[in-house]
């Protein structure tokens, strides 16, 4: 029972802080496309390369930050399916934190080969894919005819609605300036903010946190149209149920499978077989996992193609908020990954027996 409840509260805190995360990002996104008319993100919608070049900058940024403002602009058509391959592809999600902390050197070259391979692998994709994979949210980051070009101008009045939203992200404020919401796993990340590393996971959540204030900002200021159409309907009432479901369900589903599985016992010298296996795991949208095979590099069991396998195929939580919105995109974007994984795994494996 104590096992279930901790599955139970630590689904749900990871819930609310990624559900908390992408509403963050969406208001922001929100905001920014009303106050340009919808052109600070036109060039991501004429440009595929420069699409996907966005993906692959936002997926390697540490942690799931890049990840979800991808996902996000994805599921309304602001970037290509390519662009979200590239971004899964080039993250290595909240495990980047612990690969700088304990191979600093190693994680840079390994972080600018796999935005390489992400740019090319996304750049195929939108080649081969293009016009296969359509989101149900088609209206983009949509413009209402009563838009005046601003979200601030117009009447403002202090709706229920308004100050649900403002107390909602007062909360999530507070959560993250108090820790409430940080990983089980802090005590890598701490070795990675030791020197001042604005890529740790404190600096990010000081990051959001500011964020958070801005959107405050926003909520206090923008019409009543912009806070009740754009943020309460398009964003809270269309997006973030389905998001929090989906995420706390299958968090609580993996919880429950991994507490009773140890796939440390899968382990063997064999490398083909452990570049098999590191793909696979890669599947599971969640931070841990992939931790395994960081550790088990760091300690010279495996060597550098197991590691980059799972790179290449894991993307820690980035893929969640994607999951909830289009299992298809989630299942063919992973069929892509793996297919990129067992490719980059095994050709370095190949690279690495020959007598340099």
């Amino acid at each position: 029972m104590q096992d279930l409840l901790h599955i139970l509260g630590h689904s749900l805190l990871n819930s609310i802080l990624i559900s908390g995360l992408v509403v963050i990002m969406m208001i922001m996104i929100e905001s920014l496309n009303i106050e340009s008319r919808g052109g600070f993100f036109a060039g991501l919608t004429k440009s595929r390369a420069g699409g996907v070049l966005v993906g692959s900058i936002l997926g390697i940024i540490p942690g799931c930050l890049g990840g979800f403002a991808t996902v996000s602009l994805y599921t309304h058509r602001m970037l290509s399916f390519g662009a979200l391959v590239a971004m899964m592809i080039a993250s290595a999600g909240d495990e980047a934190f612990v690969m700088l902390a304990t191979m600093p050197e190693d994680s840079l070259w390994i972080f600018a080969l796999l935005f390489t391979i992400s740019i090319a692998a996304g750049i195929l994709t939108d080649i081969f894919v293009k016009g296969k994979v359509r989101m149900r949210c088609s209206d983009s980051y949509a413009l209402h005819d009563t838009d005046s070009g601003s979200s601030i101008k117009g009447p403002r009045h202090a709706g229920w609605r308004r100050i649900v939203l403002f107390c909602g992200i007062s909360l999530f404020l507070a959560a993250l300036v108090t820790g409430l919401l940080s990983h089980e796993d802090a005590e890598f990340q701490k070795e990675a903010a030791a020197g001042l590393n604005l890529l740790s996971e404190e600096w990010m959540n000081v990051f959001f946190a500011i964020l958070s204030l801005v959107v405050l900002v926003i909520l206090v200021t923008g019409s009543d149209h912009f806070v009740e159409e754009h943020l309460w309907k398009h964003v809270v009432l269309g997006h973030l149920p389905t998001i929090f479901a989906w995420t706390f369900g299958v968090l609580v589903g993996l919880g429950l499978i991994l507490g009773h599985l140890d796939i440390r016992e899968w382990i063997s010298g064999n490398t083909a077989l452990m570049i098999l296996l590191a793909t696979v795991i890669g599947i599971i949208p969640e931070s841990g996992p992939h931790l395994i095979f960081v550790t088990l590099y760091v300690a010279g069991v495996v060597p550098l193609p197991v590691l980059l396998a799972s790179c290449v195929s894991q993307d820690g939580h980035a893929s969640l908020p994607l999951f909830a919105e289009s299992r298809k995109s989630f299942f063919l974007a992973k069929l892509i990954n793996c297919a990129v994984a067992l490719v980059t795994g095994f050709t370095a494996m190949a690279l690495s027996s020959l007598p340099w």
